[in-house]
């Protein structure tokens, strides 16, 4: 390939740099190959033979590149991509799904992988975009963002299962009937049911024939009579006034700050996890609902 002058000129003003610039450049390129690349006379530049092969080679990479560069800017108006989420089985039911379902319908090039997990996920080792639990407590190179209101547990059993039982009056009563437990991951125990009331603070430990490790199975055993149940209130509330469940101890229900969606603290996220993160982000409304 032979260039007519002022070669270093026009490449120059193409790559916007200065000719010195480039040419500087092109020294430390065949220095740190050693090999020339180049035949510089006072008219003209051409290639060697191995500028020759490397342009061939390089060439058409060059042209990929630059076009998969042009389609990540395209992102920007039309996002695209997969958005992997670990999070609780009843976050997903009660808050991702419901928030998220309208936002796959208006963008039908972004995917949203669900992955139910009760422990606390290191989101960056385990490979996903984003994780939520109960509370904002995360790691300083995290984003916390808040997609739902405080959480309040409720005690629930069906009609079947207290025929001819006593109600509970206090949380340990509860000691003396059937519960259905959860298994934590994290650590392999049993969870412990949290109570409070006026500043008093009560941990009960209960027994029963079921354990879980899904909150929506521990919910379905206590519809089926296995015992008392220690869930969300807001997944028992319809079947309670529908007299499929009974409520007990409602003064004794704690309350757990809300669901957080955290994500790494980037300069830049991808266009896809923004609308993700928007779509869930908790807006208090007048009803104090989102």
């Amino acid at each position: 390939m032979h260039c007519k002058s002022p070669p270093f000129t026009r490449a120059a003003a193409q790559l916007g740099l200065s000719r010195s610039a480039l040419s500087h450049a092109m020294t430390a390129l065949e220095a740190r190959l050693g090999v020339g690349l180049l035949t510089r006379t006072t008219r003209s530049v051409s290639t060697t033979e191995a500028g020759a092969r490397l342009l061939a080679t390089v060439a058409p990479r060059l042209q990929e590149i630059e076009a998969e560069l042009g389609s990540l800017s395209a992102l920007r108006d039309k996002p695209a991509g997969t958005v992997r989420i670990t999070a609780h089985d009843h976050a997903i039911s009660t808050v991702l799904w419901p928030r998220l379902l309208p936002l796959l319908q208006q963008y039908p090039d972004i995917q949203v992988e669900f992955s139910v997990d009760y422990g606390f996920t290191d989101i960056a080792s385990q490979r996903f975009d984003a994780g939520v639990r109960v509370g904002d407590r995360v790691d300083r190179d995290m984003v916390a963002v808040r997609i739902a209101p405080d959480l309040r547990m409720a005690v629930v059993a069906s009609p079947g299962y207290l025929a001819g039982k006593p109600l509970p009056v206090a949380p340990h009563d509860l000691t003396a009937h059937r519960c259905v437990n959860l298994r934590l991951p994290t650590h392999g125990g049993l969870y412990a049911w949290d109570f409070e009331r006026g500043g008093d603070a009560i941990t009960v430990r209960v027994r029963g024939q079921t354990v879980f490790n899904n909150t929506l199975l521990m919910l379905q055993a206590a519809l089926d009579g296995m015992g008392f149940a220690y869930v969300p209130h807001d997944l028992v509330e319809a079947h309670v006034s529908q007299g499929r469940l009974v409520a007990v101890l409602q003064d004794w229900w704690p309350r757990f700050p809300g669901y957080h969606l955290y994500y790494a603290n980037r300069r830049h996220i991808a266009p896809a996890l923004a609308l993700v993160v928007d779509a869930l982000r908790y807006r208090k409304g007048p009803a104090g609902r989102r």
